[in-house]
Parts: C-alpha cells; structure tokens; sequence
C-alpha cells in the first residue's frame, strides 16, 4: 500500500488550529466595527422585512470563522454555502455532487488523473476573476500540514494539483479513488490574493464567488448577506437579502416564526412541532445527525472499553427518544442509519441492559463510577441530559451534568480536561458516503486529539481498513471493508453514535418559493426567494 500523505492533525498544527477558532470568534464578534448596515437598520433603506429580504433563525451560534479551510461550526458553515462555490458542489437537499465553478464533473484522464475547466466569467464578490491559480491555492492550503485544515482528512487520494492554463486545473492522485469527482465538493474555491494578504481578516469577512455576498456578522446576533449581482452560475440569489436571526433559545425560535419575524427556522424542539403546523409548514427529515457519546480513553477507567460498553448498555435509548424527542430519532445499530446506502448493522448492537452494564463495570473492577458528563447547550441536547443522566443512575453510575455551550466544551477537551462527552455531530454536510463519514471521526483529528486513541491497536487497524477501503476499485469489497470498520468502532465504544435523529425545519411556505428543508444541520436558500 502506498504511503499516504498524514490526514490527521499533528500536535503541532493541532495548537495552531485552536488558536486560529479562539481568534476567529473574536475577529467575527467585531466585524460589524468594519462597516454594513447597523444592527438598527438592517435593510439599506432603513426598513425591516422588505419583499427582497430573506429572515431566518439559526440555532447554533458563530463558534468558528468563515475560513471554508477551518470552519466546522453548523451556522458558518451554512452560510459557505451561500458565499463560495467549489469546483464541484453537493445539492443541499439531495447532497448529491453537481458542477458549480466546474463546467461539468471532472474528467478521467486516467485512473489517477484528472481535469476540471472553469466556467467563463466567475469572478469573486470583490470583481476578480475566478482562475486555475486560485483553485490550486485553494487545494495546496488544505493540504498543507501547517494550516491544519479540517478538510486534509477526506482528501488523502491527492497527490498533486495545477493549473494547465488559466481555465483549466490538472488533479494527480496518489492511487485510483473512485469517489474522487463528488469528494473534491469539499474544498471551496478561495481568492489567492486576497487570503495571502490577510488570512485572519479572511476568516471575519470572507469573499467567495457564490450567489451571496457576506456584509456584516455580529455574534448572537445576526449574519447578514447581500446578493452578488455579477455571479453567473446555475444558482443565482433570488433575493435581494438575507438577515439569519442567531437565536439559540428555543422558544424564541418558534416565537420569532409565529410572529412572522422570520421566514424558516431550523431546529425546531419536538414538542413544537405539531403546534406549529398551523401558522408554518413542518417537517422533521431523517438525517446523519447523531448523539454520540465519546470517552477520554487517556483515563485510565475509560481506557478498558467493557467501562465505555456499560455506559452503553446503561442507556435507555428507546425510553430517551419517546420522552425527549417524541419519537423523532431511532437508536443506534450502526455507525450510519438504516436508510443510508452504506448501512451495516454492527455486530455489537447497544439495547438497553442493566444486568449486562453492571456486569461489565465488574468485570472492569470498577467499584463506583462517578464522573461529569459534558453536554452542549443545545435545546433537545438539554431535553435529553436528565434521561441520560437518569439511566446511568439506575445501573449505579453517578454523573454529573456539565452543560455549556459548544465552544466552551470543545476548549475544554481540546485541553484533555474532560472525562465523557455527550453531543450532536453531523459531517455529512462535507459528504454522504461511509468514507467521508467514518473518517470524520476514527481518522486523524478527533482519536488522535479529542479522544486519545492514538496509540490504540484499535486505532491503527480502522486506519489501515479506511486506506484499504479508499484503493478499492470495486463498491462491494469497500462496503464490506466499511463494514469491518463499523464492527470495530461499535465494539471500542471510544467514540459512538446513541441514536440518529429527524431534523425538524419550520417553514412560511405562503412567504418563500422553493424552499425544502434539509437532511443536514441548516438550513439552504439555494434557489429560494420571497413569494
């Protein structure tokens, strides 16, 4: 097999990476010091909720910048969507792989190369024009170690990338990746000159070349888009505006789509569902999106995975998502859920099982087991933490609930200072396929700096199963080798998904036109405009 460039984030690129999101969320809290529109007036002429104007609320606030680079925050990460373009780009609805800067899908030259033409007149949201040399500045700085991208972990395949003219952009792999057309969706084409000048003043006001252009960004508080009349692509904005509301209180989400305030919502709580239906349109669509749960396998309890199977076992999972989720979420049997193409079911499968957790917790030689569990402060995440806390007492497990927001936690276990962490996760906003999925979380950046499952023999062979899987050129050897992978994590328990949850969007459909709730974290107006 041949050697394959690092995808994980070495330790010394790893504390340059924290400390770029640390100062990314105080650059984003001062862009609005930078000029746009006040916070008083958020149309340009002074008038809120204008015909052109598309209002939405968000519930995750702006824990990263916009660096499409670096970013894995749910909210900065949906509003990329709407400022860059990639060579290739996923339909948020289908997340199936279209051609955005691309004229068409990049051609097979050969097994391990590659070639993508630039569409005519693409030029960035400050007027330059989109080139060949931009793209391969856009893919160089992802591969780059020392810009400890988050994007260098699900493009291992590339060798190399240049320009054969000024249109015209040549991909070399290190060995045949059949998915290498839709995986490319994950790097977004940046301005060369403009990142050089000032990396850090990119990330608090990015340029990309996408229907939207990005005006101002104000932290718990709103973002704020303006259409970008000379784009020239498949999918031009279809409003003059957009304001996302950041709002991270439930209830003032739900508050702010009765009242008209704002024209969709995502993340809707379960039990408003239904309260709703009568002033929006609701749907909840089955997603990725998981709860999972992660020890720090560098504590010595957790180290023994019968300790991380019991808690587990110890989880009432069904009685969890009736009562918290109202029936919107199915347990865990894999690693990916039932209705996804690359399912398989593991041959661990976590039910509910008291006997068996304490039997574990013995076998262990664990006495009494007391931690903190972290928790996010997301609305249904919140809902949850009781249940959870509840079942583990009932097996004799003592945790105490910790919960704050995202940022403060993930500072924390990005410091090693945690014991289990309870969150949301959904990478499938980077792609829909098990290579892309099990990579986010079992290759490179989240065992080897989040979780301490570097040094495990476990680690090491779900590394050489992905390679071994990425070099096969036929789907039924790759599913089978995913499914080793499945098998593997479910039994290590290091990191693991509870369950997979519907993702509920609110919606004024008498208010937009082609909207469609996402199978993702956030919300898409692609191709949306005001009715």
């Amino acid at each position: 097999m041949p050697e394959l460039r690092p995808t994980g984030v070495e330790r010394r690129t790893f504390l340059r990476y924290t400390g770029l999101v640390s100062a990314a969320a105080a650059i984003t809290a001062s862009v609005a010091a930078c000029g746009g529109p006040s916070s008083t007036g958020d149309d340009a002429s002074g008038a809120t909720g204008t015909a052109g104007t598309i209002e939405a609320g968000m519930s995750y606030a702006l824990s990263t910048g916009f660096d499409p680079m670096t970013t894995s925050g749910a909210t900065p990460y949906a509003a990329n969507m709407h400022i860059f373009e990639g060579l290739v780009d996923l339909d948020p609805v289908t997340l199936e792989a279209r051609p955005a800067l691309a004229t068409e899908m990049p051609k097979k030259i050969n097994a391990t190369t590659y070639r993508a033409t630039l569409r005519d007149g693409a030029t960035f949201h400050d007027g330059s024009a989109v080139t060949a040399e931009d793209v391969v500045f856009s893919f160089e700085r992802i591969l780059d170690p020392d810009n400890a991208s988050l994007m260098a972990q699900f493009v291992p395949f590339l060798d190399g990338v240049s320009a054969v003219d000024a249109k015209t952009v040549e991909f070399k792999l290190k060995y045949a990746f059949t998915l290498f057309p839709s995986r490319i969706s994950v790097a977004r084409i940046v301005p060369k000159k403009i990142v050089e000048a000032d990396a850090k003043g990119f990330d608090a006001k990015p340029v990309g070349s996408g229907p939207y252009k990005f005006v101002e960004a104000i932290r718990e508080d709103k973002i704020v888009f303006a259409k970008y009349a000379q784009y020239n692509g498949a999918h031009p904005a279809k409003a003059e505006k957009m304001i996302w509301r950041l709002i991270s209180d439930s209830s003032a989400r739900v508050s702010a789509m009765r009242s008209g305030r704002v024209q969709a919502i995502e993340d809707v709580p379960y039990i408003d569902v239904a309260g709703l239906a009568g002033s929006a349109k609701t749907e909840s669509v089955q997603s990725f999106g998981l709860l999972f749960l992660m020890c720090n396998t560098a504590d010595k309890r957790f180290a023994d995975k019968r300790v991380r199977q019991a808690l587990h076992y110890a989880l009432d999972t069904e009685k969890i998502i009736k009562t918290a989720l109202v029936g919107n979420a199915t347990a865990a049997t894999g690693y990916v859920p039932t209705t996804h193409p690359d399912y398989h079911r593991a041959a661990t499968v976590y039910t509910h099982d008291v006997a068996k957790a304490k039997k574990l917790l013995a076998e262990a030689g664990v006495g009494k087991l007391e931690f903190t569990v972290l928790l996010t402060d997301t609305g249904w995440v919140k809902d949850v933490a009781p249940l959870i806390q509840e079942s583990w007492a009932a097996a004799g497990i003592e945790a105490k609930l910790g919960i704050a927001q995202s940022a403060a936690q993930y500072a924390k276990i990005d410091g090693g200072d945690f014991e289990v962490l309870v969150a949301p996760g959904d990478p499938s906003v980077f792609g829909n396929d098990a290579d892309l999925l099990l990579r986010w979380f079992y290759y490179g950046f989240w065992p080897e700096n989040r979780y301490g499952w570097a040094k495990s023999a476990a680690y090491k062979q779900v590394k050489q199963l992905l390679d071994k899987a990425a070099q096969a050129a036929d789907e039924s050897t790759r599913k089978q080798l995913w499914g080793q992978v499945t098998d593997l994590v479910a039994e290590e328990a290091a990191l693991y998904p509870i369950f997979h949850r519907k993702l509920p969007t609110a919606w004024n459909d008498k208010g937009l036109s082609g909207f469609s709730p996402l199978p993702t974290t956030g919300l898409s107006f692609l191709d949306v405009g005001r009715a």
